[in-house]
This record gives C-alpha cells, structure tokens and sequence, in this order.
C-alpha cells in the first residue's frame, strides 16, 4: 500500500515512467466481447488492465461513474482494483468529482482520502481526487484539510475539456474570467511556502483541448500539477499538450481512456487487445515525453 504523499509519488512515478495516465472506464460496449461472457467481466476488465499497465505506467485513474453503473458488482471491483493499483505503487487518482457543503463534503473526504489508521473505511482510499468547486470555495476545505493532513493530493475542476464547457468557465465574473478566478482559488493553496519549488498538493483540471485557455491559466499556476484529459477519444492534440507544462517535473499529467481501451473490432482476442494496449501506451508516452531541462520534445 502507498504510504508516500501526493507529491513525492508525482515526483518519483513520474521521473520513473513518465506523465501518461492510465484512465480506467468499463464499459462493455467498448472493450472485446469476451469480457461480456462472464458475470465478473468488470473485475476481470480491471484486472486484465491492470496486468498490461504495471511497469509502463506510474499512474490509473478510476471513473468512479463507470463503476457505480455496475451496482455492488462494480463497487467491489473498484474498490480491489484500487487497493492493488496503490499495493504495486501505482499512483491511484479516483475520478469522482465530488462537491457539497460541511458535514457532507468531510464525509466524501473520509471515504476517500482517510487512511483505515485515521478513521476511514480504506475500500476506496485514493492517492488523489478529483473536486468540483461549483458550489464554493468553503465545499473545499474539507478536502483540503484532509489532504494536507495525509499526505494525499486533489484536482480541482477549472477549465474543462468537454465542449460545453465554455458556457460558464469562460464566462466573466466582474473584470475576470471564472476559470482565471477558479486558478486563483486553486493556486493559493500551494503559497505557504514561497521559498518552495514543491509542487502542491491542491492541483488544477485543465483540458487538453483547450491548450490557448491552458497556457494562460498555466501563468496563474506555476506551481500546480495539471490534469489535463482529452487525449485520445476527445481529440485533443499531443503536440499542443505541452503549452499547459510549467517547468517542474511532475507539473502536468495526461490522461487517457477510451483512447487506450476502446476498440472497434470487439472480436479482437485477449493476446491481440493486451497488444494493442501496450502498443497505444508507448504510443502516447512517446508523443507527450518532455525534456525539462533541454526545454524541448525528446526525440524518439
């Protein structure tokens, strides 16, 4: 089981494997047929995913709503998948966009970011977890707190991949946009220190598709790790990946789902799809690999 903190697993799952992210979302008409065949087809789907993406990658990311759709079958393989993601040192990020007040959100923060020792129940202890801020910047401080206090890391939705996102992040709120005042919100949470180059533990989701909005809002948050999805099925482009980078190691982390597992022939066999995961692994971690220290794409 993790017990290093948010940042130092960044840091070192990173400089070990690199920024891609393994996002993890069953659905069955997605994924080749034979896993539909049995009842236990998403623990199997999660296992299978998990047996080709140890070693290549530092990071999974769970969608909790693909699990949720599943009822207890899918609870319960989220939850053993993410207890054996976090025992191989996989860095395990928990897509669940979680927001309420007081009692409420303290009560998220228990489910998912509390260790067993502290009080939490541990079957869905995260390394990271996604919030959404909508409702205020009060609904974060119990996730905050909780965070801080275990060492575990948060993403804070702020400018969003999905197409209709403009419709209020881009809207302006007296003189700014909301999106500058969400990377305002988020950015000062990793200013106790100024004299730090630690990255934060409060880190910011920013899209991949929308890297003009991402470079300003980089500017705004030197010091934030950004999760940046929309690689892959949403269209966004690798090479424009890197204007959401700042200039630390760990400072951005990509994504991608559907683009790794999704596949058009679902007759495709087991050997054939681990394949073909493998090979989409390489694929993507090729196209966003970065050199801090030249400032420029590695060369393959």
């Amino acid at each position: 089981m993790n017990s290093s903190s948010w940042s130092d697993l960044v840091q070192n799952n990173v400089e070990h494997f690199g920024d891609l992210v393994a996002g993890i979302d069953p659905a069955l008409a997605d994924i080749p047929k034979v896993f539909g065949a049995a009842e236990s087809w998403i623990s199997d789907f999660v296992d299978f995913t998990l047996d080709a993406v140890e070693g290549q990658v530092g990071f999974v990311k769970f969608q909790s709503a693909y699990f949720e759709a599943s009822g207890l079958a899918g609870l319960t393989a989220l939850s053993a998948g993410m207890k054996r993601a976090r025992e191989a040192g996989i860095a395990v990020i928990l897509d669940a966009k979680r927001g309420d007040i007081g009692a409420t959100a303290a009560a998220y923060a228990r489910a998912y970011l509390t260790p067993v020792s502290e009080g939490g129940s541990g079957d869905f202890e995260a390394d990271c977890l996604t919030i959404n801020p909508l409702m205020g910047p009060d609904t974060l401080e119990p996730f905050v707190d909780c965070a801080t206090r275990f060492g575990k890391g948060l993403f804070v939705l702020c400018r969003t991949s999905n197409p209709g996102a403009s419709w209020l992040q881009d809207r302006m709120a007296g003189n700014r946009l909301i999106s500058d005042r969400l990377a305002d919100l988020i950015g000062g949470y990793g200013k106790g220190d100024p004299s730090s180059s630690a990255l934060g533990v409060v880190g910011a989701v920013i899209g991949a598709t929308v890297p003009q909005e991402g470079r300003r809002l980089r500017q705004l948050l030197p010091r934030t790790v950004i999760l940046a999805p929309g690689l892959g099925a949403q269209g966004g482009d690798p090479a424009a990946i890197h204007s959401l980078r700042g200039n630390t190691p760990g400072d951005l982390l990509v994504p991608v789902s559907r683009g790794l597992s999704r596949v058009e022939d679902r007759s495709i066999s087991l050997a054939d799809y681990r394949d073909l995961v493998l090979a989409r692994i390489e694929g993507f971690k090729t196209a966003i690999a970065y050199d801090y220290s030249g400032a420029r794409l590695k060369q393959a």
